[in-house]
């Protein structure tokens, strides 16, 4: 096969969801003699937060903000167990600012290295699997968390106060439970040491991106218009950041545009309509983590939330859906990737425990739910 066409078959490959929601986005024009004004379907608003954040994030990680943050965290002798809940409730918290994707992205690597260092890779799959689990829990708690929580937020106007009571105790009953599981790892005394302290590099960068996500944090509780901070935050990029900005991830906004576009032409077809609204009725928690386990949760998210008023039902369905297959959550296929790579990495022994690990999560959650609905 000629390089050109192995390079356009592995960039396919790499964003098949994207793909994926592109080509349902064009089919979805043949199922419907009249789409309308699918373009008003775009939601602009959820497209530039995305981006603003993406991009902020991915200046944070050119200073070696979160490497920084890692290592500090752990250096020294401790025990093993310390370790791991350093390493599994770092995921936690920096999801919740950052994005799951960012979180394992930044410190998957970090875990993989700290015990490729203490001869533990054997512990690797139990440890990553609980990363992915921290990094989904940490990542429902605010509206920035992750990409479907921005998305129903910006859609359905949600008050703040009132996301903070529907995710705040679900993600904080998870985080206990998690905390329990990573205590319940075997013990043994390590002495972790670095070779090279790692520093914040480009300060003034680091300053800047910092701004920015308050300025982020801002739009995002509807305090400052969404088209001045993205005029603000491009203007920035193109002046200052220009390597982060080639950081961002355009494909996951096409991905959503391709989803919006789909979820407006379905809804012009009466059947599906009757169907969705249907099921999204009295079900509407159960439809979209059933959806997100196949489609994964962003873009169940994005297509049920035309046919229902209940955001509540939809945030908790997309994310606790996310613990399930690895498909569930797009995090989750970061992190089953990055370890993938690993030399003499075992799958089926990594999907055992990630199962495992999600139904864990999953059953107690949901029941969870039903008693704060």
């Amino acid at each position: 096969m000629p390089l050109s066409l192995t390079a356009l078959w592995r960039a396919l490959r790499a964003n098949a969801v994207t793909v994926a929601s592109l080509a349902a986005a064009a089919l979805s024009f043949l199922l419907v003699r009249n789409p309308g004004a699918w373009w008003q379907a775009i939601d602009l608003r959820t497209l530039n937060l995305l981006f603003c954040l993406m991009f902020v994030v991915a200046g944070l990680r050119e200073c070696c903000l979160f490497r920084v943050l890692a290592q500090r965290l752990l250096a020294g002798r401790t025990r093993f167990r310390s370790l791991a809940h350093t390493l599994v409730q770092l995921p936690f918290w920096v999801a919740m600012v950052a994005t799951n994707d960012v979180a394992l992205i930044a410190l998957v690597p970090f875990a993989v290295y700290a015990l490729d260092r203490l001869g533990l890779r054997h512990r690797l799959p139990g440890l990553i699997a609980l990363q992915t689990v921290a990094a989904n829990l940490g990542s429902m708690a605010t509206p920035v968390g992750n990409p479907q929580n921005l998305f129903l937020y910006t859609a359905h106007l949600i008050p703040p106060g009132d996301f903070f009571a529907a995710t705040l105790p679900v993600a904080f009953a998870g985080a206990l439970l998690l905390f329990g599981l990573t205590h319940a790892l075997r013990d043994e005394p390590i002495d972790f040491r670095f070779e090279h302290h790692r520093t914040l590099t480009h300060r003034p960068q680091a300053a800047l991106c910092g701004i920015l996500f308050a300025l982020c944090l801002l739009t995002v509780f509807r305090l400052l218009p969404h088209a001045w901070l993205f005029v603000t935050v491009l203007a920035a990029a193109l002046l200052f950041c220009r390597t982060a900005l080639r950081q961002v991830d355009f494909a996951l906004l096409l991905t959503f545009v391709g989803f919006f576009v789909f979820s407006h032409n379905l809804g012009q077809i009466d059947a599906v309509r009757d169907l969705l609204t249907r099921l999204l009725e009295d079900h509407t928690q159960a439809t979209a983590a059933v959806a997100s386990q196949a489609l994964s949760n962003v873009p169940a998210a994005v297509l049920l939330s035309p046919f229902t008023d209940d955001w509540r039902g939809l945030l908790w369905g997309a994310d606790i859906g996310a613990f399930g297959t690895p498909v569930a959550s797009l995090a989750s296929l970061i992190s089953l990737g990055l370890y993938l790579r690993e030399p003499g990495a075992r799958p089926w022994r990594y999907l055992l425990l990630f199962t495992l690990l999600n139904l864990a999560f999953l059953l107690p959650l949901s029941a969870l739910t039903l008693l704060l609905d």
